[in-house]
């Protein structure tokens, strides 16, 4: 079974840990993005990280990410 990632601003994710996901809590989203360990398959995205990161989680090898709303 693969991992549940919550990538953005420490506010916004520091609670999901509670769940048992990996939480990235940065103000560099690109840098935490291309840290991301290989058995991630789903990232949750701040709506500020997913702007930060752009085109990155379009990438045909990227793991399924959806946005915060």
């Amino acid at each position: 079974m693969g991992v549940l990632c919550v990538l953005g601003e420490r506010a916004k994710v520091e609670g999901f840990g509670l769940i048992g996901a990996a939480v990235l809590a940065t103000d560099d989203a690109p840098a935490a993005w291309r840290a991301l360990p290989p058995d991630v398959e789903l990232v949750v995205l701040t709506p500020a990280a997913a702007a930060a990161l752009g085109s990155l989680v379009e990438a045909p090898d990227a793991p399924l990410t959806v946005v915060m709303p």
